[in-house]
């Protein structure tokens, strides 16, 4: 066998790797952006430690005594979504969505706006 077809043949598998590869990178960077904007059920294990509920007037005011009326995820540091969005990411849920309304036990104030 020539040096030649060794170096064609091995060009050719090193092409065929790399191409096999990238739909897979395409599909996984698809699977998070859906993970990512998929809602949070309440069911979830993360969401169920953190006491969050999708209506803030609902939470056992018993179990949650932090609780405080007003605090909601639009309101909330870890709440990222454009002022208006029924859902929107949030930190602490990896930024899947929860709701606008929701709250959880690790709610933060967010900072009030600088004033000029």
């Amino acid at each position: 066998m020539s040096a030649h077809s060794n170096n064609t043949r091995r060009h050719f598998l090193r092409s065929l790797a790399i191409t096999s590869t990238i739909p897979l990178a395409m599909a996984s960077r698809v699977v998070a952006a859906e993970a990512k904007s998929e809602k949070v059920p309440e069911s979830d294990p993360v969401a169920t430690a953190f006491g969050y509920k999708e209506d803030t007037t609902k939470v056992d005011q018993q179990k949650y005594p932090q609780h405080k009326p007003g605090q909601r995820c639009d309101n909330c540091l870890h709440y990222t979504a454009k002022a208006g969005d029924a859902t929107g990411p949030c930190a602490i849920f990896q930024n899947r969505h929860v709701t606008a309304a929701g709250w959880c036990m690790v709610w933060v104030a967010k900072p009030e706006p600088a004033k000029q």
